[in-house]
């Protein structure tokens, strides 16, 4: 249920990757239960955005507030224990280990056994594939499948705010709409997400409001709808004038 409480701000949020001024002052806010998504090209920021909400890229300036907590200069795994579940771009399951085994990897900050055994339950109802194929190795999982458990597997740890990094990249059209499908009923059942997507048309129909980031810079936000109607949104991210 979307309420009017914050779960996520960045202010005036600047990033470097060595010498690159990769994000210029990103603001951005995310309130319980909405469905977010931040489009952009290629080298927008999208990622860089996502990099510095969970401490991978640490922030040069500026301020990210999860849950009233400020979080800009804590450690990646103290991150994930406050609440935040990340599904990378690429997927990046063990290929080596089963399902099963990647999604008990997800659950490493619980520990009550009946609550995990629960989340697996949750996990393989949403993806009665993953179900299917729990004793499987990843490896051996095709691309929608694997991104199936990149998602199930941050989904493990019970997140209050879930981010997904370019869920659609590389999948068949009928998988990108599963995945989208699945995305949205995941939100729908009380998640609150953050979607950085490349696929702005897929984002924009399932979210609740959106971001614009070009340049490391965000240049637009509204409701998703208005968005979508925006003639320059439609011309530069939804192949249409």
């Amino acid at each position: 249920m979307k309420t009017d409480r914050k779960i996520l701000e960045i202010k005036n949020l600047h990033t470097y990757y060595g010498s690159i001024h990769a994000l210029k002052g990103i603001n951005l806010e995310v309130y319980e239960g909405e469905l977010v998504t931040l489009i952009g090209s290629n080298g927008a920021g999208k990622s860089t955005t996502l990099g510095s909400i969970t401490g991978i890229v640490p922030a040069s300036q500026g301020t990210i507030t999860f849950e009233g907590t400020d979080i800009t200069k804590m450690k990646p795994s103290d991150i994930t224990k406050l609440g935040i579940g990340v599904s990378p771009e690429g997927r990046e399951v063990f290929g080596g280990l089963s399902v099963e085994e990647n999604l008990k990897i997800g659950a490493y900050t619980r520990k009550d056994p009946k609550e995990i055994a629960n989340s697996f339950e949750e996990v393989y109802e949403l993806f009665p594939r993953l179900a299917e194929r729990k004793k499987q190795s990843a490896g051996t999982l095709s691309g929608g499948e694997q991104q199936m458990l990149a998602v199930g597997r941050a989904m493990m740890s019970r997140p209050k705010l879930l981010l997904l990094d370019e869920p659609s990249m590389g999948l068949a059209p009928n998988l990108v709409d599963l995945i989208f499908e699945l995305i949205l009923k995941i939100n729908q059942r009380g998640t609150t997400i953050l979607l950085i997507e490349q696929n702005a048309n897929m984002a924009l129909q399932i979210a609740d409001r959106g971001y614009v980031l070009e340049t490391g810079r965000v240049t637009m936000t509204d409701n998703a709808r208005t968005l979508q109607a925006n003639d320059n949104v439609r011309k530069a991210y939804l192949g249409s004038a």
